[in-house]
């Protein structure tokens, strides 16, 4: 009966501790979870696991190792959100893989991606065709954003674009740069006529319609 009790106790307490956990690393839809997120999240399930099955082992050494993760967690995604270089290397970069109508089929084989996942994530968003998409982008966390095609009164598409980032976090995109055929020396250009001389104090800045939208890093 005793140990029944201790393993009610424990289950009760790994089930409190992990709420914390998840608590203070902050809230992420299942889909949105990074694979530092995922990595972290499954081993403090099997720890606490551990934890449940063998109570004769001590607790404070199981959530010992459960709030060691937490902090790693929180450090990385802060090294992340400091770094957009880290944050490629760790979460990966969105593909086009439908661009203005056209499939990419290298972004696709790139991704190891097939025409049935593509099918079957249209589907989930209620698109019956791709030639009713305008543009696909598979994100980083393996979802899928679409932007279906938009028709004038007339019945022809309208001519527009997704937006795609050309400085995030003081950093050049020269992909980005090179995918709307413009180079380093135009983007410099155009933003000392807007009055932005310093790339590094831009912390966001899109070309999207023939527009700039641009963000100013905050002082610290």
């Amino acid at each position: 009966m005793e140990i029944y009790t201790t393993i009610v106790i424990r289950t009760i307490l790994f089930y409190v501790l992990i709420l914390i956990i998840f608590r203070v690393m902050g809230k992420r839809e299942i889909g949105e979870l990074s694979i530092l997120d995922l990595v972290v999240f499954v081993m403090i399930g099997e720890l606490a696991i551990v934890g449940i099955e063998n109570p004769k082992e001590s607790s404070i050494q199981v959530a010992i190792p459960m709030v060691l993760l937490m902090v790693i967690q929180i450090i990385l995604a802060k090294l992340s959100l400091k770094s957009k270089r880290f944050r490629d290397l760790v979460d990966g970069k969105p593909t086009i893989i439908i661009n203005r109508g056209k499939i990419d089929e290298e972004a696709m084989r790139k991704q190891r991606y097939n025409f049935d996942d593509l099918l079957t994530q249209l589907r989930e968003k209620d698109i019956r065709s791709i030639a009713d998409v305008e543009f696909a982008i598979l994100e980083s966390s393996g979802s899928l954003s679409v932007i279906e095609r938009m028709n004038n009164s007339d019945g022809k598409p309208k001519d527009g674009d997704i937006t795609i980032p050309l400085i995030i976090d003081g950093n050049i995109e020269e992909e980005n740069l090179t995918r709307i055929n413009k180079t380093n020396l135009w983007l410099r250009q155009e933003l000392k006529k807007m009055g932005y001389r310093d790339v590094r104090k831009i912390s966001f800045c899109s070309f999207e319609n023939g527009k700039f939208f641009v963000d100013i890093m905050d002082e610290e």
